[in-house]
């Protein structure tokens, strides 16, 4: 079996899915028993110090991480947060991705967002995709995703509607050139 975690999973054209329609999702853990991923470029029209206001944590309203706008990760867990951040330890749960890459869910790591102790980058979501055995396999078959190794400039450094069509190009496609067909040799 082939591993799809650290790679994007790009949305094609076809996908007619509001909560997947034109995204990106990093793809934290795929296994014999399923696939998790966090989609990386839906905002909602929460900013992260609504978030923290909301569970009475104290935050630099000042600060630029305050402003930023928190992902829809995926429709699983809606009200539980992930946070996808550049490497640093002492989190109590973190789980190491790649070594420039970890994912957090606990709540010690948002008391340090608007902080000098925050990671570098992050981006926090509600939520996240799942599919369960075979399912994440059988959707790329039926050309519901492209598949590329994951970058974290895209993840970090661009805008979120910048992201479906960086993701793309990363590959030498342009939107327009997707089919909604699926091709057999």
């Amino acid at each position: 079996m082939q591993s799809y975690q650290n790679h994007f999973l790009i949305a094609m054209p076809s996908m007619d899915d509001p909560r997947f329609k034109r995204s990106v999702t990093y793809i934290c853990e795929h296994n014999e028993q399923g696939a998790m991923g966090i989609v990386i470029n839906h905002p909602l029209d929460v900013k992260v110090a609504d978030l923290l206001k909301q569970l009475d944590i104290e935050f630099n309203a000042e600060s630029p991480a305050a402003k930023a706008y928190v992902c829809a990760g995926g429709p699983v867990q809606y009200d539980r947060g992930f946070v996808l951040h550049s490497a640093k330890e002492g989190y109590s749960s973190s789980m190491h991705l790649t070594d420039e890459l970890m994912v957090t869910t606990s709540k010690d790591i948002l008391i340090d967002l608007t902080t000098d102790q925050a990671p570098e980058k992050f981006i926090l979501a509600l939520g996240f995709a799942g599919w369960s055995e075979g399912q994440l396999e059988q959707e790329i078959a039926d050309n519901a995703w492209l598949v590329i190794p994951a970058d974290n400039s895209i993840i970090f450094d661009l805008s979120h509607a910048e992201k479906w069509q960086s993701a793309t190009a990363k590959i030498g496609i342009q939107p327009w050139q997707l089919t909604h067909e699926v091709g057999r040799a």
